[in-house]
């Protein structure tokens, strides 16, 4: 199957609508927790499956490490949400999302920030037949690896 990019942006809208919708009712600068809970239960509300800080385990040369992540929400099973209140996102925020999306094989991330006056919310797709992560309109991000951290790492130099 070929990857349509506005074939799976349709799944993200209405949970960009949520978060959205947490912000409008809540406000800007609150505890990053607060709207954890106000989104987990605006998905309840909204029918929207999901999981709370699912945890993932990773494996080793097929040997379970007992580092574990903890995504703050996996919905539907194949789509992100990393909630974050903060100044501005930086691209930590981003890798950390990158790298989860990459753990879980989840063709859709959103990054979503609350503290702003109004809303950040980011959208990035997985792309399995390249294994490149996306922007919104389909461009392939650049990222480096950094050898002394395992993972992917979103380039600097792209804000």
């Amino acid at each position: 199957m070929a990857f349509n990019i506005e074939k799976i942006k349709e799944y993200a809208y209405p949970l960009v609508g949520a978060i959205y919708e947490v912000h409008s009712e809540l406000g800007p600068g609150l505890n990053e927790y607060v709207y954890q809970e106000g989104l987990a239960m605006q998905l309840e509300e909204e029918g929207i499956p999901y999981e709370r800080e699912k945890e993932l385990t990773i494996t080793y040369h097929g040997k379970l490490m007992n580092a574990t992540y903890r995504l703050d929400f996996l919905c539907a099973g194949a789509i992100v949400i990393e909630c974050k209140s903060v100044e501005k996102l930086m691209p930590d925020h981003r890798a950390q999302l990158f790298n989860y999306m990459r753990l879980v094989k989840a063709p859709i991330g959103i990054l979503a920030n609350f503290a702003p006056k109004s809303a950040v919310v980011e959208r990035y797709f997985w792309n399995r037949e390249t294994n490149e992560i996306c922007d919104s309109n389909g461009n392939s991000l650049i990222f480096y690896r950094n050898p002394k951290q395992p993972g992917i790492y979103f380039n600097d130099n792209q804000d």
